[in-house]
């Protein structure tokens, strides 16, 4: 077991339209709620982090903006298409939040950062 927590954003419909209305070359027509959550992002956290269900609220508060941004910068670069106004009522609106606390790593050696 490794002393992190995992957090997955699991997107809900409204975001889903919006990566649809959003899309500036219609390259996405038609995404998909199920599609778009076939293989989510894994945040790794601080296990400490994810002790309760107020200290993640409190570590989601801190660390929305970065993991919004995050998602949306995967879909299209240009901050232009995102949203005006990202605050965390909206967060919620377009994310589930997932936290998983127990990982267990069962490959032998150490882990690589893969952009260094």
């Amino acid at each position: 077991m490794i002393n992190r927590a995992a957090v997955i954003l699991k997107y809900k419909e409204p975001a889903v339209k919006w990566i649809n209305d959003a899309d500036p070359y219609n390259e996405n027509p038609g995404i998909s709620l199920g599609s778009v959550n076939e293989d989510n992002t894994v945040y790794l956290i601080s296990d400490q982090d994810a002790d309760s269900s107020a200290i993640l609220k409190k570590w989601l508060n801190l660390n929305y903006k970065a993991l919004f941004e995050s998602e949306l910068e995967e879909w299209y670069a240009d901050e232009k298409l995102w949203p005006k106004k990202r605050d965390i009522k909206l967060f919620h609106e377009w994310f589930e939040v997932e936290c998983h606390t127990v990982i267990i790593d069962t490959i032998e050696g150490p882990i690589e950062d893969d952009e260094i």
